[in-house]
């Protein structure tokens, strides 16, 4: 069966349009919402939802991002229950989810069994962040992904030679960082990130996105303008915070993200 990412990037570029990736953690504020979030972003337009597995220690994470996970995981979140949101959000909707996790919850449930069960219930990728293919190169028992894309990260302090190693071990799509930083609506995209995005595609067909400080849709027009598409994480997920205690927060969130992926696709807000 075709990837739903390869499948969704195809569409997208027959329709001429650019990617919305919007990431929320899993779990997050609880379990029922947080199914209902996911089901916000598919029906406000996102093309794929990258999911954030709770973990107690992210570091690549800014503070908004980790007090989600710590929402989540106060709420009881855990790998099991990640892989039954995905298989609930499955019942009703085909929107590409990535996961955004750490080697550690992965390798203590065991790699293979996790990308076989996360691909089983729905995953179509996984975006490891302390994992390079170097390294996993060099460990036998972590040559296998199950189905599921290896999306990758590079930075704007990638050296070239490294960021043709990744781009070549990249599937799915790349998510380039706009600047250099934890993640966090702060600072805006770096003015460069044009010149970023075409050295990435000289060494990869793999569609490159665009993420870290995209919080407004002004900034996601520009981003997506020089970019495959775009993605928002922290300034979804503090919508997420501050309506927390509110039974509507998927709506809230809905309304908030809708502007956004209006201006990545070039489309009028009204």
């Amino acid at each position: 069966m075709s990837n739903r990412i390869d499948a969704t990037f195809e569409n997208l570029r027959n329709q001429g349009e650019k990617a919305f990736v919007a990431y929320v953690s899993a779990g997050d504020p609880d379990l029922e919402r947080s199914l209902e979030i996911l089901v916000a972003l598919a029906e406000a337009g996102a093309d794929i939802i990258e999911l954030g597995v709770p973990f107690s220690d992210p570091l690549a994470d800014g503070i908004v991002n980790q007090a989600a996970a710590a929402r989540a995981l106060s709420a009881g979140s855990d790998t099991a229950q990640v892989f039954e949101l995905i298989r609930r959000f499955r019942s009703s909707h085909q929107v590409p989810i990535v996961l955004f996790t750490y080697l550690n919850p992965v390798y203590a449930y065991g790699y293979d069994s996790y990308h076989r069960d996360a691909a089983e219930a729905g995953a179509d990728g996984i975006l490891l962040l302390d994992l390079p293919p170097d390294e996993a190169a060099l460990n036998c028992e972590m040559a296998s992904d199950a189905g599921l894309k290896q999306i990758r990260l590079i930075a704007p302090t990638t050296p070239p030679g490294r960021i043709a190693l990744l781009a070549n071990n990249a599937g799915g799509f790349i998510y380039a960082l706009s600047r250099t930083g934890v993640t966090g609506a702060h600072g805006g995209p770096s003015a460069q990130i044009g010149e970023h995005v075409a050295l990435i595609k000289e060494h990869t067909d793999v569609p490159v996105c665009v993420g870290f400080g995209i919080s407004t849709p002004e900034q996601a027009a520009l981003v997506a303008s020089v970019s495959d598409g775009i993605v928002v994480g922290s300034a979804i997920v503090k919508q997420v915070e501050l309506n927390a205690g509110n039974p509507d927060v998927a709506d809230k969130v809905g309304a908030f993200t809708r502007p956004l992926i209006k201006a990545a696709k070039g489309q009028s807000q009204t």
